[in-house]
């Protein structure tokens, strides 16, 4: 029954990209964005490959379908979906880097599937998949301060330090303003291929946009002024070193979070048994 949950779950995320994708294709024809669309996307240069080194494995609980990872101030926070409702509920909350132990602040309803999380000043930002609301909380407390609705659906969640920067599984980014939480701009991404769909988790690093591309071990480095593809963090061989990440009950690759003040990445996946803390080079 979960298998066959799990797959209609990502069945019906599939259904969606393909339409978002001639959405955004027809889009593009009769209203270009600011960044000019599409256009010449076959003339750019390939994204440059990315290197790491991986500095600690840490443990990761396997309960948790990750949509959303941020580290502040040394700690970790975490969301999470609930793909099977037997598997627990969706929640909020930290997550303790060494030993991996949760401590889930926010308990969503069943009905309520958590996506990504982002802070800003003294706020956390949720969204969710289907149900087209948010939720904003008091970092200390995690109490809830206020709800908002939104269009379309949410997967991803970060910010630029003045706007919130969500996707939603297409190639289409939107930047947010963080007391409205209105739209005021939006950005389609990119490569030498042409427009890059199934942006998922995001991390704003050192004025670039990092986002996982669902359902495989890439993060793309993003240009934020045009929307190009400049880098591509391919993390293949680190999936194939730990058989455990590919053997059930580990999904895919899904939660990015940068420590700006040791200049170290997290990632980990939905339910992966592993946390890795890398460095970039």
């Amino acid at each position: 029954m979960w298998q066959w949950y799990k797959i209609t779950y990502k069945q019906m995320k599939r259904s969606f990209l393909y339409l978002s994708a001639l959405s955004v294709l027809t889009a593009s024809c009769n209203n270009n964005d600011s960044n000019g669309g599409n256009a010449g996307a076959n003339t750019l240069p390939a994204p440059t490959p990315l290197s790491y080194q991986v500095l600690q494995v840490h443990p990761h609980d396997t309960s948790a379908f990750t949509q959303g990872l941020v580290y502040h101030n040394g700690v970790l926070y975490e969301s999470t979906g609930n793909p099977d409702a037997r598997q627990g509920a969706g929640w909020v909350g930290t997550a303790a880097i060494t030993t991996g132990k949760q401590d889930k602040q926010v308990v969503l309803p069943p009905e309520i599937f958590g996506e990504g999380i982002t802070l800003l000043g003294d706020k956390i930002y949720q969204i969710t998949w289907q149900n087209q609301k948010g939720f904003v909380y008091d970092v200390k407390t995690f109490r809830k301060i206020r709800e908002f609705s939104y269009r379309g659906e949410g997967w991803g969640i970060t910010n630029d330090g003045s706007h919130l920067i969500v996707s939603d599984g297409s190639s289409n980014i939107y930047y947010w303003n963080p007391e409205t939480l209105k739209e005021e701009k939006r950005l389609s991404i990119q490569d030498q291929n042409g427009l890059k769909n199934n942006i998922n988790e995001l991390e704003f690093i050192n004025g670039f946009l990092y986002a996982n591309v669902w359902q495989t071990p890439q993060i793309l480095k993003i240009d934020t002024a045009t929307g190009n593809v400049v880098g591509v963090l391919d993390l293949s061989d680190l999936v194939r070193s730990y058989p455990e990440l590919t053997t059930p009950p580990s999904d895919v690759l899904n939660g990015i979070a940068w420590d700006s003040t040791k200049n170290r990445l997290f990632i980990t996946g939905k339910r992966w048994p592993k946390l890795f803390e890398l460095r970039l080079n």
